[in-house]
């Protein structure tokens, strides 16, 4: 990560431009990823475990028996699936020893990519600034999606003690001094002033600022945000509400979303197992060399479906439409 900025400053400075004139920096990250830590020693206690990552399956689908699951999506906005942060977190618990060990001794740190990241860039534990903003936080269903703090009924539904393991605080996604400065880097001293998941900074990025407007993203996944004000609206056809932005003097913005885990990634295992095309700029062409699909459809659930079914056991399939069942 640190040689990572240094390696863009200098590119930077190749183009002519300062590096003191970089006065902030932000960061935006995958949303629902999860990394777990030991606070006092700073150590990662297991690789990063990804929002595509389905080994928390067949825990899903035990959650989804207990009483009272049926009513978390009201709550925390997300339903019960392998995306959210939450399971990982378990699946960790039940099979890391080193994660089990700093549970039990109190000194778990759980946090989304952008937790890591602002807590190692201000230095690890010896600052031990650690922190997450809405956008990211309303992925791991501990937090109510209405008062934008941790709730303790969904901390209890998944029988988690608060004692033993350290959540990051929620702050402003532009909060300009909670998440700290650069301890390293020829980046040293400056200021971050905001965090954003990926695909609400995309709605940023689009001048997604009020009601109404709305981004499609298409990249590894595929991720339709429409912003629909001050007030999270509930769906109750299989999209998910979460926390488009939290700005800094501003109420907070919040978004329909409907997530789809495989798009461009689908491209890829094109590529990389069939090799119909050397590169993905060449499905376009190839897809024009015919005049339909002849029936044939290619369902991309490598991570489930998501979007609007939520069906986590579904599998990557290639078969005549008339054969799909969902």
């Amino acid at each position: 990560m640190e040689q990572c900025i240094d390696g863009a400053i200098k590119d930077f400075e190749k183009q002519g431009h300062s590096a003191s004139s970089i006065k902030a920096v932000g960061i935006t990250n995958q949303r629902e990823t999860t990394v777990l830590w030991d606070q006092e020693t700073g150590e990662p206690l297991y690789n990063a475990i990804v929002w595509t990552d389905t080994r928390t399956q067949g825990l899903v689908r035990k959650l989804k028996t207990r009483l009272g699951a049926d009513k978390l999506q009201d709550i925390c906005g997300l339903p019960l699936s392998t995306y959210p942060s939450v399971g990982k977190l378990l699946w960790l618990l039940e099979t890391e020893q080193k994660v089990k060990d700093a549970y039990e001794k109190g000194t778990l740190a759980f946090g989304t990519i952008d937790a890591w990241l602002v807590y190692k860039l201000n230095g690890g534990p010896k600052k031990n600034v650690f922190v997450s903003d809405p956008s990211n936080a309303s992925r791991t269903m501990f937090m109510n999606i209405h008062t934008l703090q941790y709730d303790d009924s969904l901390i209890d539904f998944f029988r988690i003690d608060p004692k033993k393991v350290h959540l990051p605080k929620i702050i402003k996604s532009s909060d300009p001094k909670a998440y700290g400065c650069l301890e390293s880097t020829v980046l040293k001293g400056v200021a971050i002033t905001g965090c954003l998941g990926d695909q609400s900074a995309a709605l940023v990025g689009q001048k997604g600022f009020t009601p109404g407007l709305a981004k499609n993203t298409y990249g590894t996944g595929c991720f339709l945000l429409y912003n629909v004000g001050e007030k999270p609206v509930i769906s109750r056809h299989g999209l998910l509400s979460t926390v488009a932005f939290d700005f800094f003097g501003h109420k907070p913005m919040y978004a329909l979303e409907g997530s789809i885990a495989v798009a461009g990634s689908s491209i890829k295992f094109l590529i990389d197992n069939w090799n119909f095309i050397s590169k993905s700029s060449e499905i376009s062409q190839l897809a024009e060399t015919v005049e339909d699909n002849g029936g044939c459809t290619f369902v991309t659930a490598f991570s489930g479906l998501f979007a609007p079914y939520w069906i986590d056991d579904a599998r990557g399939t290639i078969c005549k439409s008339s054969q799909i069942r969902v």
